[in-house]
């Protein structure tokens, strides 16, 4: 007798379970609000688990240096102790014991303001970035404290049953992404760029060490991802200067909880600006620029604006902000630097208000180093497609290959799969593919071919007789069709003889639904 099979579903992630119970916690919270508290309770448990550990780790130090017990506990409230291994220091009324023992009573939404409070009087970095006002008369209190419960069963410590530290990462990124999917409305979803398409640029960029900015920073995603790339190469997190900057207040406190928890020391200045006309980095020249700024922004233009030095190329349209961003990476990039950033594809053969011109002249200039085609549906807030733009200083040999007069054009439009109807995402796979191209057209050793409606390395008097239009279904061609070598008369009688043969088979499908429905007659 067969063994009947049973199908099991797949196991649930860490961080989707905690995703879902968080999520029924949400009650009558908007996501956008809802993000806030879930985040900041996030990174509460973080600092205080980072501290504990300390703690109990200096504890044992001193101990096994023979220090004797009624002298220990002054050690143990030694900051620098604390400090030197870059954890933060968590005053005794904001660790997460304290807040845990408040979880059912009514006051927990003053004892976690007050805990915040607590840890950005102790440490300057985190001033005026912790979220506030769990106390408000909004928040269901119950619900606080079941999610203070819930963020509690999460170890963030190197000894926890969650995989270490990179437990941390996970969950705040999955979380940002799922909030932003979540939100609704005109700037739903603008804090985060999916991990997909952030992923792509940085390892297109390939930024191993040196100075990266981003001026249009939302949760800091992007440095988050050089970080990593950077480790995933055997470099330190010290290999790579952080900048950053970011117009809204609440984003920019989302990146730099996002930054401190993850150990990377960015600089996102003082507060949040607008970079067009309060550029809080005035004199940096980055060697990598890595962005995805809004898209199509019209209401950016102020009067002040009009004799920048930044518009080296050509004053941007008011109406529209895409090719003031273009030549605001251009004006911070270092003489042999490279920027990788999102435009909206419409910016690849706008004419209107001065586009056109500013277009041909970056290309005339030989900035223009890349140009690649995404397919549609890959942002939580838009389903348009859009375009990732590599511009690139000194491309005469800038650690590269000299190759000015040259534009690479990918068009991965077919790459992708549907995660839900809505969202696509780029596998690793499908990156690996975008980049490998780029860097085989790029680096001195590649061994770069066209390939037929994917890659086509264009010269600049082939993109002017295309007008200096840029969009990479113009130049890349058609895909090569299979080679077919079957003889033709050959192909006719076997595709002849299929045919009638699923003509019989229709036959006979006929015939037994006919037989079976005369049975049912004579019931």
């Amino acid at each position: 007798m067969a063994r009947k099979t049973t199908s099991t579903k797949p196991q649930r992630t860490l961080e989707q379970t905690l995703w879902d119970a968080a999520d029924k916690l949400r009650g009558n919270q908007e996501p956008s609000e809802y993000k806030h508290v879930v985040l900041g309770l996030v990174f509460l448990k973080y600092v205080s688990d980072r501290f504990e550990e300390r703690r109990t780790q200096l504890k044992d130090e001193l101990a096994a240096e023979g220090i004797k017990p009624e002298r220990i506990d002054g050690f143990l409230e030694d900051r620098d102790e604390y400090a030197s291994q870059n954890v933060f220091w968590v005053p005794a009324a904001a660790r997460w014991g304290a807040i845990q023992d408040s979880a059912k009573q009514p006051e927990i939404g003053e004892t976690i303001d007050t805990a915040m409070d607590l840890i950005e009087k102790e440490n300057p970095t985190l001033k005026g970035v912790l979220p506030r006002n769990y106390g408000r008369d909004g928040l269901d209190k119950k619900r606080l404290g079941e999610l203070v419960d819930l963020i509690g069963s999460i170890g963030f410590t190197a000894t926890d049953d969650h995989g270490a530290d990179d437990v941390l990462g996970r969950v705040y990124e999955y979380f940002l992404g799922q909030f932003a999917g979540k939100e609704t409305g005109k700037d739903a979803g603008a804090f985060y760029t999916p991990r997909s398409v952030v992923k792509t640029l940085v390892e297109m960029l390939e930024p191993y060490k040196g100075r990266v900015y981003d001026p249009a920073a939302g949760s800091g995603g992007m440095f988050a991802q050089s970080a990593k790339f950077v480790k995933a190469h055997g470099g330190k997190p010290t290999d790579i200067s952080v900048y950053g900057q970011e117009f809204t207040d609440a984003t920019w406190k989302l990146a730099k909880m996002n930054l401190a928890l993850r150990g990377i020391e960015a600089d996102m200045g003082t507060h949040s600006a607008d970079s067009f006309t309060e550029d809080l980095h005035p004199d940096l020249r980055a060697d990598f620029v890595i962005a995805n700024p809004p898209f199509n922004v019209s209401d950016w233009w102020d009067a002040k604006l009009a004799d920048d030095p930044r518009w080296k190329y050509g004053t941007p349209p008011q109406g529209n902000a895409n090719f003031a961003w273009v030549q605001h990476f251009l004006h911070h990039l270092a003489p042999h630097g490279t920027a990788g950033f999102v435009l909206a594809n419409g910016s690849l053969s706008s004419k209107s208000g001065g586009e056109g011109e500013i277009r041909q002249r970056l290309v005339e200039a030989g900035l223009v180093d890349c140009i690649v085609a995404m397919p549609d549906k890959l942002f939580f807030n838009t389903g348009i497609p859009v375009s990732l733009w590599f511009v690139s200083k000194g491309r005469d040999g800038n650690g590269h290959r000299a190759r000015a007069g040259e534009v690479l054009f990918i068009d991965a439009r077919k790459l992708g799969d549907m995660e839900t109807r809505r969202l696509r995402v780029l596998s690793d796979e499908h990156i690996a593919k975008i980049a490998d191209t780029y860097h085989e057209w790029r680096n001195h050793d590649g061994e770069y071919e066209d390939v037929p409606g994917f890659a086509k390395s264009a010269t600049i008097d082939e993109i002017e007789k295309h007008d200096f239009v840029l969009t990479p279904g113009r130049y890349v061609g058609a895909e090569e069709a299979e080679v077919d070598d079957e003889p033709i008369d050959e192909k006719i009688e076997r595709l002849t003889s299929e045919l009638f043969a699923e003509f019989e088979r229709g036959r006979e499908i006929e015939d037994e639904v006919r037989r079976r429905l005369s049975g049912l007659s004579t019931l």
